[in-house]
């Protein structure tokens, strides 16, 4: 079913910047990121994350570049991509002596495809201006786009200290959650139009401002996109890790892009140890899905599960097909136009079984617990098939398979990447 179109604002308009072959914002699709956490020294662990990451559907890929030696090691990364045939861009994350860096290693400059700076980090006093503008400079001088990601983690702490000091010699105060909002959107504004003084245009000026407080990240996104048309980069910062980090995220970007908010995203999960990095992607995708923005794999339908449906059967089935379109949407993405906009609905009994399953492009409604399986298939809301035995998994699978053969047109050989 379509939701109307005309319930939630319209995007907001932003500068659209260029990164790589990637646009964010001026009214490009909402661009997904991520982060590896490899140490950057290591060419091959760092290579090798990054192509995961990306063969995971992020868009571009952030890296850290702390030390000289992982400045050495950038150039080497991107090779190894290139040699990969993973053409994703690659974002510098540069802390305290990122100005350094792109100075003494112009490779390690020319080979990023953004950078990514912190107002906070830069330094303080006299050195802070001087080393800001270096890298502000480099950015010119080899046409990269810069992130300017205030953290309230590390917030500049002479910006902090003057604004709480001017809000407690007011005549009427502000709460100093209000004034540690307000300092976040300065820094990021007034970094902003320092960039701009030394030469860098505001089509290569992307914005964040970083909370891991749900209503915080709101409050300030929403005033920031009221006081700017900056493209902006989007994230819960520290999130936590499994469902909490998930559902916070959720909560607080779903607020923010279903108002019109947010040209790009990334998902700072903490994943469980020897976890896997691509859940992040996973998961903003599915943010960005299931809030209609984009589409990147059929979703699959599932009820939860009562007393009707004791059986594990439905779960099974549901898990098998979920995973399957997964993996099988790498190769339909290079075969076939819109593959990514179907719908499928693995049911578990017979009280909205068929009913969801007539909702979705094919669905599978099995009995109930205690029956022995007999699955009616619906194919655009009409039944073709009732499945019986022990293949009907496999039998499942085949009739999406057809389905998008049949439905779906093959893409022209130019249009395949």
């Amino acid at each position: 079913m379509t939701m109307p179109q005309n319930i939630f604002p319209p995007r907001r308009n932003s500068v659209g910047v260029l990164v790589g072959t990637i646009k964010i914002g001026g009214g490009a699709p909402v661009v997904v990121q991520s982060m590896t956490n490899t140490d950057t020294e290591n060419e091959i662990a760092t290579a090798e994350q990054v192509a995961q990451l990306a063969l995971a559907g992020s868009e571009l890929v952030r890296i850290t570049v702390n030390t000289a030696e992982a400045a050495k090691a950038v150039p080497g990364i991107r090779a190894r991509l290139d040699d990969m045939g993973c053409e994703v861009p690659l974002i510098g994350d540069f802390h305290f002596n990122g100005h350094k860096l792109v100075t003494d290693y112009p490779d390690c400059a020319r080979a990023l495809a953004k950078y990514r700076i912190n107002p906070g980090n830069v330094g303080h006093g006299k050195k802070r201006d001087e080393q800001f503008s270096i890298l502000i400079e480099t950015a010119c001088k080899y046409d990269k786009p810069v992130r300017i990601g205030v953290n309230w983690g590390s917030l500049d702490p002479e910006l902090l200290v003057r604004m709480m000091d001017e809000n407690a010699r007011s005549s009427d105060p502000k709460d100093a959650t209000l004034v540690m909002h307000e300092a976040l959107i300065t820094s990021a504004l007034e970094s902003a139009a320092r960039a701009e003084e030394i030469g860098l245009g505001r089509d290569r000026i992307i914005l964040s401002c970083k909370m891991s407080g749900v209503r915080d990240l709101i409050a300030v996104y929403r005033d920031l996109a009221g006081r700017c048309d900056y493209a902006l980069h989007l994230g819960l910062t520290e999130a936590g890790m499994g469902s909490k980090g998930i559902v916070a995220s959720t909560a607080a970007l779903s607020v923010l892009l279903l108002g019109g908010i947010g040209d790009t995203i990334r998902i700072s999960l903490t994943p469980d140890p020897g976890g896997d990095r691509t859940r992040e992607v996973i998961v903003a995708q599915e943010i960005l899905q299931t809030t209609g923005l984009r589409a990147f794999v059929p979703l699959v339908a599932a009820c939860p599960g009562c007393g009707r449906t004791t059986s594990t059967y439905f779960q099974e089935l549901a898990e098998s097909i979920q995973g399957y379109v997964r993996s099988q949407m790498l190769v339909w993405r290079e075969q076939y136009e819109g593959v990514e906009n179907m719908t499928l609905a693995v049911m578990g009994c017979v009280v909205n079984g068929p009913g969801e399953s007539k909702h979705a492009n094919i669905g599978i409604s099995l009995p109930g617990s205690g029956e022995r399986p007999v699955a009616p298939v619906y194919v655009d809301g009409q039944k073709s098939i009732t499945l019986k035995g022990d293949n009907i998994a496999g039998e499942f699978r085949q009739i999406v398979d057809e389905y998008v053969e049949m439905k779906y047109p093959k893409k022209k050989s130019g249009n395949v990447h």
